[in-house]
């Protein structure tokens, strides 16, 4: 990631482009890419305008609920900013920010082995670039510290700039869900996925 920086111009840089290129549908406003890429306003936008300016992003408006001073509901139209899927070079600066930014496996394991004993961790959806997975990370263990292990979560997002959708169980719950053929379990299981840790012996 930090050669990247340096090509791309920096890490704030890197991250609100990776954020766009991941999220194609989403409309963000300054506030919320500073809550997502961790940066301050002023950098933010600047960097926005730059995005702007050669293409890669667009405005776009958009309504949402807010309140009157009376309390009452009221729709509120703003003006934020989409991805535009014309850009030229759309493919591959998808292909290079992603393949780039994902963590080794043995870095995922070493990250959230600090938030239990874990038991079974598996990749699917954004860490093997199949776009159309329900789940990206399922997290399998005992003694699990769930509020560690989300922290962690939102970090990672935070370095790959896209919501992760992952699901953390407790050993005896999985086991259950996969006795039942539970759809969430068998969404992972029966598309593809990598088994990046596997102490449970399950086969799939």
């Amino acid at each position: 990631m930090e050669t990247l920086s340096k090509i791309f111009g920096g890490r704030i840089h890197t991250k609100i482009m990776r954020l766009f290129l991941l999220n194609p549908d989403k409309i963000y406003s300054a506030k919320s890419v500073m809550a997502v890429c961790r940066g301050g306003k002023g950098q933010v936008e600047r960097e926005l305008k730059a995005f702007e300016k050669i293409g890669l992003i667009k405005r776009k408006h958009y309504t949402r609920e807010g309140k009157t001073r009376a309390g009452k509901k009221s729709r509120v139209r703003e003006s934020g900013w989409t991805l535009n899927n014309s850009f030229i070079y759309l493919s591959q600066l998808r292909t290079m920010l992603v393949d780039s930014v994902l963590l080794k496996s043995n870095d995922i394991v070493k990250r959230l082995g600090r938030g239990g004993n874990l038991k079974l961790v598996v990749l699917a959806g954004i860490f093997i670039q199949n776009w159309d997975s329900r789940v990206d990370l399922l997290v399998v263990g005992e003694k699990l510290k769930k509020g560690s292990l989300e922290r962690m979560m939102r970090s990672m997002e935070s370095e790959i700039g896209r919501e992760l959708h992952y699901s953390i169980l407790d050993t005896h719950d999985f086991q259950y869900r996969m006795s039942v053929g539970d759809k969430l379990i068998r969404d992972i299981f029966d598309y593809p996925h990598e088994t990046i840790l596997n102490k449970l012996g399950v086969e799939a």
